[in-house]
């Protein structure tokens, strides 16, 4: 537990009765497209090919209105441990849960989009007190991204990768952390990236499922493999981010819409968890209804749809061509994380000291979700070998 002072204050998350039972209402009155014209019966990946089938987002649209239990994550945020601080003007919320090991080492966990902290609330208790006893322990700090969840929305420009990145410096600091690891896949790749490359005397290292190479590189010396996994991550860029140019270029015009329906909000977020998990067809095979509107109930309460999506307006072409991490850095490529397939010879032009690679056999974009069993255990390896090798 943090030392509450006047810059670290305690936080606790209610949303109210009126906004939940608004929420109902709008599910109950929401105005449905007629079925996509690509139509065929489950299980089939070809079902998502013109977005979010008719017949699923149903089912979810009213186990939403219906069952779905907010409170209950609400109560399991408290249990862990809510904060807020002010840097540079921003409110900043975050999750804290002290480790009880004497050696434990601090941790700052960073999410993407569409994620938020309801991405890590699975495996915090297990970083923070393993029940292997040989296992590293971790103080974790969870903050929710600058326009996310319940930090603030920037009212003004500039609150992009970098600036986000020397604010866990300062926030680490006030906790008491003046030294700490870090990990990040998504957008909380790229922040772990510069917390690395730009604060090597605070940062011990980092692991990362995120691994974006400089550009200009060539696929010579590569394997057959790896020459297939990158084409696979061009065509994704060249066919797939439309979602990504909108929020780039006109994320105040899509906003309105993320903010004023909650079934456009979750059909624009489900895309996503279903075309980037390791899949055969929906999501729900592997991410639980509960998990996903956690996540999607969290933007809603928070109105935070159009201040998410600034994240790639700030941060649009992410890392700086020329940053390179000298600190221990682990990475870890899962297959069906369509958006980052870095071969291991191109991440080594930017992470110079790579002391764990892995590649594991499954999971997607959203690892703590998808396969938190093993999440918890390839992150406490990364940075075991990311530790012994900054000592």
């Amino acid at each position: 537990m943090p030392r509450l002072t006047s810059e670290v204050q305690a936080f606790v998350a209610h949303a109210s009765d009126a906004d939940l039972d608004d929420l109902r209402a709008r599910l109950a009155a929401a105005r449905l497209p007629e079925a996509e014209t690509v139509y065929r019966a489950a299980p089939d990946p070809r079902r998502w090919d013109q977005g979010v089938p008719l017949t699923d987002l149903v089912d979810v649209v009213d186990y939403w209105r219906t069952e779905y239990n907010w409170r209950s994550f609400e109560k399991r945020l408290d249990r862990i441990g809510q904060f807020r601080t002010t840097i540079d003007g921003l409110g900043i919320h975050f999750l804290h849960r002290r480790s009880p090991r004497a050696d434990a080492t601090p941790l700052i966990l960073t999410h993407g989009w569409p994620g938020s902290i309801a991405e890590f609330i699975d495996v915090v208790d297990e970083l923070a007190d393993p029940r292997t006893a040989d296992a590293p322990a971790f103080h974790v700090v969870v903050p929710s991204l600058p326009g996310f969840g319940y930090s603030d929305k920037p009212a003004t420009t500039g609150w992009g990768i970098e600036k986000i990145a020397a604010a866990w410096v300062e926030l680490m600091g006030r906790l008491g952390y003046q030294k700490f690891a870090a990990h990040g896949g998504d957008w909380g790749g790229n922040v772990t990236t510069v917390l690395g490359g730009r604060f090597p005397a605070h940062v011990l290292g980092i692991h990362t499922t995120f691994a974006l190479a400089p550009t200009g590189l060539t696929t010579e010396g590569l394997t057959a493999a790896e020459r297939e996994r990158t084409e696979e991550t061009s065509d994704f860029w060249r066919h797939h981010r439309a979602y990504a140019k909108q929020q780039a270029t006109r994320p105040q015009t899509i906003g309105y819409s993320l903010v004023d329906s909650p079934v456009g909000l979750l059909a624009w977020l489900l895309d996503k968890f279903a075309e980037w998990s390791d899949t055969d067809d929906s999501p729900f095979e592997t991410i639980s209804r509960d998990r996903i509107l956690d996540d999607v109930t969290l933007y809603w309460l928070t109105r935070t749809g159009a201040s998410a999506a600034r994240i790639y307006y700030e941060s649009p072409n992410s890392l700086d061509p020329e940053l390179r991490v000298d600190v221990p850095s682990a990475i870890t490529m899962y297959p069906r994380d369509i958006e980052s397939r870095t071969p291991r010879a191109w991440a080594q032009e930017r992470y110079r000291q790579i002391v764990r690679w892995t590649s594991p056999e499954s999971g997607g974009h959203f690892p703590s979700l998808e396969v938190p069993a093993y999440f918890v255990k390839d992150l406490q390896a990364g940075l075991a070998a990311v530790l012994a090798a900054d000592r």
